[in-house]
């Protein structure tokens, strides 16, 4: 119970970080390493891809879905 709470704390920091400074900001390396030390590699994958998901969800929900252009259209 108390690995999960720390795994969900670090995740939590994490995240928060980067909503602050934009994903891929250097100053959350530290964080992403003590998510990466405290949480099981698949949850490590698991909330990555959940962050990806939950951040398209609200770009659609916020812009509206836009179909791609069809490429080599003729």
């Amino acid at each position: 119970m108390e690995e999960r709470k720390a795994c969900w704390g670090a995740r939590d920091e994490f995240w928060q970080c980067l909503d602050g400074h934009g994903d891929g900001a250097a100053e959350c390396e530290k964080l992403r390493r003590a998510f990466e030390a405290r949480c099981p590699q698949q949850w490590v994958k698991h909330f990555d891809k959940r962050r990806d998901f939950l951040k398209y969800k609200k770009k659609l929900e916020t812009e509206g879905y836009h179909p791609p252009e069809a490429a080599g259209k003729s």
